[in-house]
């Protein structure tokens, strides 16, 4: 792990400084849909204000291709931070431009600054040096503190680190301080539950995880292609027919036998919210039908290997979660991580909203807020911004 600033060794009282948090939160009718994100980053805000520091926060939201969309504009964001916040926020009409510059003239040091979204600009997704340049000139020190972006090197992340005494911000040190536990001592049995539509997306973590992991209980739309693999006959269900011969491979390897398959599914003869929905063994699974949600005995299965386990990371969810008819597999996975006592880690969005729909998000060990950089850290891949921190050690 990379050894890193924080706040603290700034001193930041009397500074500008640029702040990168994750605010990339759904918007719904022009106001913010769910908020977790934004209280996640609160604490770095207050941090630095506490200690005296004119704040500048600059965050992405969506995928805007590097040109402006009025429908991910950060100002309905602003005015959420602001709510929770209990501080006023100025939301810049611009990222670089004059209305940031006229901002940090006018606006006194209680007042927060929140940038228009990076990603409006070209140079941000391509670490643009001339953007990084931009940014840097803003202030006089930087926090990164977006552990959701922190596996890329964006001009807001990696580009700014290199330019600007930078320090790794409250968050980004939880989440390292979490993921180091998995990485170097979990307590074991160490147990890996993983979900979500595609295998592809996740065969490098389950091809690195295997030799660390106790276990790796697998559902969601990616179980399909391992049950293929294996032999079953899985319907319609989603199976990525390039990655079979890969899978074989691996359930037949070393460690093969730590990877969990589900033993029943719920399955559907349409990809369907009011998709009549029965429960089927996986043997049973008929042509038509179409798998979405690991069932009851699988379920049970996962809830009991979680209850014995002394470690716990969980990415994807089990089910279409979105759907109610097919959410159940990962709701009762959800409040198995929530009753268990083992040091327990939880990154991806759909997993993190069925914890908070169950009300048992704040039971879980460590709540992540970046999906995607924690399957990094987990194949033990450099974060890009994370290193660029190094430098100022």
């Amino acid at each position: 792990m990379a050894t890193y600033l924080t706040i603290d060794d700034l001193e930041p009282a009397g500074r500008r400084v640029l702040l990168r948090s994750d605010l990339n939160v759904p918007l719904a009718d022009g106001r913010v849909a769910d908020d977790f994100r934004l209280r996640s980053a609160l604490p770095a805000v207050r941090r630095l204000r506490e200690a005296g520091a004119k704040v500048i926060v600059c965050s992405h939201l969506g995928r805007p291709g590097g040109r402006p969309d009025p429908e991910l504009r950060l100002a309905p964001v602003a005015e959420r931070l602001a709510e929770l916040g209990g501080f006023p926020v100025a939301a810049s009409r611009d990222l670089v431009g004059p209305d940031a510059r006229r901002l940090l003239s006018e606006t006194g040091s209680e007042e927060v600054i929140l940038l228009e979204n990076t990603r409006f600009h070209p140079g941000e997704t391509a670490n643009d040096p001339g953007l990084a340049d931009q940014l840097a000139g803003l202030a006089d020190l930087f926090v990164m503190d977006a552990f959701g972006s922190a596996h890329r090197a964006h001009a807001s992340t990696a580009g700014v680190a290199h330019r600007l005494r930078a320090a790794a911000g409250p968050l980004l040190e939880n989440e390292l301080r979490a993921f180091k536990t998995l990485l170097e001592e979990p307590p074991r049995p160490f147990t890996v539950i993983l979900g979500g539509a595609k295998i592809s997306d996740k065969l490098p973590l389950l091809e690195t995880i295997l030799p660390v992991a106790d276990g790796v209980l697998i559902g969601g739309g990616m179980c399909f292609s391992l049950l293929a693999a294996e032999g079953y006959e899985v319907g319609r269900s989603m199976v990525e027919e390039e990655r079979l011969e890969q899978l074989r491979e691996l359930l037949e390897g070393e460690y093969g036998d730590r990877i969990v398959l589900p033993v029943d599914a719920t399955v559907a003869d349409r990809f369907a919210p009011d998709a009549s929905a029965r429960t089927v063994p996986v043997r049973e699974i008929e042509d038509g039908d179409m798998g979405l949600d690991i069932g009851p005995e699988t379920s049970a299965r996962f809830a009991s290997a979680v209850a014995g386990a002394g470690a716990v990371f969980w990415n994807g969810p089990l089910g279409v979660f979105e759907w109610e008819r097919f959410r159940a597999g990962t709701q009762a996975v959800a409040r198995a991580v929530a009753e268990t006592a083992a040091f327990t880690v939880v990154g991806g969005g759909e997993v993190a909203a069925a914890l908070r729909a169950l009300g048992c998000a704040d039971r879980v060990s460590h709540l992540s807020t970046g999906g995607g950089a924690g399957l990094e850290l987990l194949q033990c891949r450099e974060l890009p911004a994370v290193a660029a921190l190094e430098k100022w050690a």
